[in-house]
């Protein structure tokens, strides 16, 4: 993979593991219709993609039914949900490594943006990115490829072959190739390495560690390196 300038991370997944703040959250709102799950990793399709469409797709609601159940889910996220979350290991030394040697590094989530700005405060690595882009809480600029878009002209990137976004779900590669920029899928997070390969992830890392040698070339490395 080439040297990139300009490194897209994606937020949940990614640098956090956000699944008990997520899934809480979600089994907050699914309550409020009666609805329970059996297990907590049922919920975990839920990390990734916009909400709405998840509450649409996986519960069939309508789409008013949808937009309330993620002001429902937020009701909790907000006072709980947003800090029940980690850091993964390796991932801030990674972050500063990164920009120390000359790398500028950008969010691009579907996470709104506030609740994604806090999130990076709350683990120090606010000051390793750049630019933060994130969805509006009113629903608009949810699509992965939007917020990458975004972030793209926030930056005055008129060359996208100076970027390459980083992310475990099919949304970040999808919406990596739709900006015309180079994608990384990540093992450790919450999408599958099927997912990833079948929508055109260019490599993949397996670990933290793995990401690591993939962004910078100038150190040897494969395309499914293994530790």
């Amino acid at each position: 993979m080439q040297d990139h300038k300009f490194i897209l991370f994606d937020l949940d997944g990614t640098l956090t593991d956000p699944g008990l703040g997520i899934t809480n959250s979600v089994m907050y709102a699914l309550h409020k219709y009666g609805i329970q799950v059996s297990h907590r990793s049922d919920l975990y399709k839920f990390i990734g993609p916009p909400l709405q469409e998840s509450f649409e797709n996986y519960f069939g609601f309508s789409n008013e039914q949808a937009k309330e159940a993620v002001e429902y889910y937020r009701e909790y996220y907000r006072k709980k949900g947003i800090f029940e979350n980690s850091l993964y290991h390796g991932i801030k030394d990674l972050l500063k490594e990164l920009q120390s040697n000359g790398k500028t590094l950008l969010l691009a989530t579907s996470k709104p943006e506030v609740f994604a700005r806090k999130i990076l405060v709350h683990f120090d690595i606010a000051k390793y990115f750049s630019f933060s882009a994130g969805s509006n809480l009113d629903g608009t600029r949810t699509k992965k490829e939007e917020v990458i878009a975004y972030a793209l002209k926030n930056c005055d990137l008129s060359n996208p072959d100076g970027a390459v976004m980083v992310g475990d779900r099919m949304h970040d590669i999808i919406g990596a190739k739709r900006n015309h920029i180079h994608s990384v899928g990540v093992l450790y997070g919450y999408g599958t390495r099927e997912e990833l390969e079948q929508n055109g992830a260019e490599s993949i890392a397996e670990t933290v560690g793995n990401l690591k040698y993939i962004l910078q070339p100038s150190k040897k490395c494969f395309r499914n390196f293994t530790e």
